[in-house]
């Protein structure tokens, strides 16, 4: 038997199918025996592998990993396995060993690190370990060999989605995922791609997934959507792709496609594409259901943007905010503040452009962050941004500790090129704006909540006073509004 380990990410109310988990018992389906265990569903998830590994013959454990809070809970149950049942080999696979390799690899109780995709990988590692190939044969592969020396076996060439089988839907209780949001009652969760053409130097998407992006055929993604609706229930859908439309040819056909499910969802896109849609194209993305669209736009800086290499200008980023508000589009602008060259202009010059977005646009939802950096392709573990390097900790214990736990999730970073005072000047523009403008995807938010917050904050947005907030925290704590980029603490 193989099991496959969704460690815990989020609370239970947030959470959604485990698509890597997923994506990895669709290749073993019908060829081995295995189970699948989701720590955000299991009460004691590290007793569930124990129980599995005491009544079967468990060839692998393999774990699935984010940075963040499942990262630790990957580390805590691996470490048990590994000290109670040290004979069951352990495999790490995901973004974190992904963009982290050696640091997991460095862990005591990880024996195979999968970098990438890894569905052909698995099933290779599986052929290894019952002695039909060699380890050093396959692709997408790290491990340590018998003299304890670090093996990498090189990238594996990336695979369109179309090239492997449906996720096996009925190996979960898909119903208990189907979980209300701002977007429906029963929403579900959908991946439609692999991978990132662009190449944004804050980004570890690129590092982890390669340069290359490989989309899902509208017509299977339909067929998925359209069995989740029939078969489950589900009545809204957010896509998980790092960019849902590329190419707007494609982007109409899929809309046409889904839009007799009347489904309700969410995507990620790129700025730059999407402000050159034409109104047709823009007119089918809305009748098709969607009702937001998260939008990198990182800075209100176009040098700042440059250095990024982000590709989109600040104009672009107006535009997005004028189309979306024409078509009835909740636009969602996410910003990566603190540039390391020169954080006191990029703050203030994006912090002004943020308002200006917001008369153009008051609908818009702003999700401020910390700029932190990941390591890019061919770096030997730090990260680098001019003349700034980020050594960082070279064990899945070192990335638990409270610091690099907020560094990861860009909470308070501490990086030592942003002075306290541009911090908290951030932080605190983040509150007002968040108080000024309450979330919409707060289901569980009375109105009254949000009315109190935002006349609590308006004198404070009208006259630019950001400074020591001490009524807005307080408020805050009490009400404690969803925060979207905080959504899995």
């Amino acid at each position: 038997m193989i099991i496959l380990f969704h460690p815990r990410a989020t609370k239970p109310r947030n959470s959604r199918l485990p698509l890597a988990v997923l994506a990895l018992a669709a290749v073993l389906e019908g060829k081995v025996d295995y189970e699948i265990v989701d720590g955000n569903a299991e009460d004691n998830a590290t007793q569930r592998i124990l129980d599995l590994i005491s009544t079967h013959n468990v060839e692998l454990l393999g774990v699935s990993a984010m940075p963040g809070p499942q990262m630790v809970a990957a580390m805590e149950t691996s470490r048990e396995i590994r000290r109670l049942r040290p004979e069951v080999p352990i495999c790490w696979g995901g973004y974190f060993p992904s963009i982290y390799p050696d640091a997991a690899l460095n862990a005591r109780y990880v024996d195979y690190v999968v970098r990438g995709q890894g569905e052909d990988t698995l099933l290779e590692l599986l052929d290894a370990l019952r002695g039909n190939r060699e380890l050093d044969t396959i692709k997408g592969l790290l491990y340590k060999d018998m003299f304890g020396l670090r093996r990498d076996n090189g990238e594996r060439p990336m695979k369109g989605p179309d090239e492997f089988p449906w996720s096996p839907f009925h190996r979960l209780p898909v119903e208990k995922y189907l979980r209300p949001s701002f977007f429906g009652k029963r929403t579900a969760v959908h991946h439609a791609s692999i991978g990132c053409p662009f190449n944004c130097s804050f980004c570890g998407v690129h590092a982890a997934y390669g340069n290359k992006e490989k989309f899902e055929s509208p017509e299977r993604t339909v067929a998925i959507l359209t069995h989740l609706v029939k078969n489950y229930g589900a009545d809204s859908v957010q896509f998980y792709d790092m960019n849902f439309f590329l190419r707007e040819d494609k982007a109409r056909e899929l809309c046409d496609g889904m839009a007799h499910l009347n489904l309700r969802w969410w995507c990620e896109a790129r700025v730059d594409i999407m402000s050159r849609y034409s109104d047709e194209t823009w007119a089918s993305i809305k009748r098709a259901g969607c009702a937001m669209i998260f939008f990198g736009a990182e800075s209100g800086s176009d040098w700042v943007l440059e250095e990024m290499q982000k590709g989109i200008t600040t104009a672009q980023t107006l535009e997005i905010a004028r189309r979306t508000r024409q078509f009835g589009i909740i636009p969602e602008f996410s910003f990566v503040i603190g540039n390391p060259n020169d954080p006191d202009r990029d703050t203030h010059e994006t912090l002004r452009f943020i308002r200006k977005i917001k008369r153009i646009n008051p609908d818009s939802e702003i999700i401020i962050q910390h700029y932190t950096p990941t390591p890019q392709p061919h770096q030997a573990g730090d990260g680098m941004y001019g003349n700034i390097e980020v050594p960082f900790p070279d064990t899945p214990a070192g990335w638990a500790t409270e610091e690099w736990m907020n560094f990861t999730l860009r909470i308070d970073t501490n990086a030592p090129w942003l002075k306290r005072k541009t911090k908290l000047l951030i932080d605190n523009f983040e509150t007002v704006v968040a108080s000024r403008w309450p979330t919409v995807q707060d289901i569980r938010a009375p109105r009254w909540s949000r009315i109190f917050l935002q006349v609590l904050s308006a004198w404070r947005y009208t006259l630019h006073l950001y400074r020591f907030p001490f009524e807005l925290h307080l408020a805050n704590q009490f009400i404690a509004l969803r925060r979207p980029k905080r959504e899995s603490l």
